[in-house]
């Protein structure tokens, strides 16, 4: 496993600071899964967190609240399911310090307005036509 968790290019969290507890999967299974602690949850404190700024800190708190935990027990291996865990963890702090661009207000262009504007002189002279021949 590696020692830094990197989030996104500016925030990498240090893994000591995570915290793991295994538990046995439910389900079926037989002897293995009752005996097996391959269950991994993983829990990590966003309000007393080191390895965050102020900046992200906040964003997390506002987004996900002061703890964050998820859990994995798709794999028969602890190990594996402590990855997904870990990858769960990491692609769901990202995508909430994901800041969306601000959409910047564009004009229709000469070419499509145009377009519209003779779409819609043509539906009103087919129109103007049935009117016509109903008479």
């Amino acid at each position: 496993m590696p020692e830094v968790l990197q989030v996104t290019g500016d925030c990498a969290i240090d893994v000591a600071e995570l915290v793991w507890r295994f538990t046995p999967s439910g389900g079926p299974g037989g002897q293995h899964a009752n005996r097996s602690a391959t269950r991994a949850e993983v829990t990590f404190d966003v309000a007393g967190s080191p390895s965050l700024d102020d900046r992200q800190r906040q964003r997390l708190l506002d987004r996900l609240g002061e703890v964050v935990v998820v859990s994995a027990d798709d794999e028969r291996s602890q190990l594996r399911n402590r990855r997904l865990a870990q990858e769960r963890l990491r692609r769901r702090l990202a995508d909430a310090l994901h800041v969306e661009a601000p959409r910047r207000a564009t004009r229709p262009s000469r070419g499509s307005v145009e377009r519209r504007l003779r779409a819609k002189r043509q539906r009103a002279g087919i129109k103007r036509l049935r009117q016509q021949r109903e008479d």
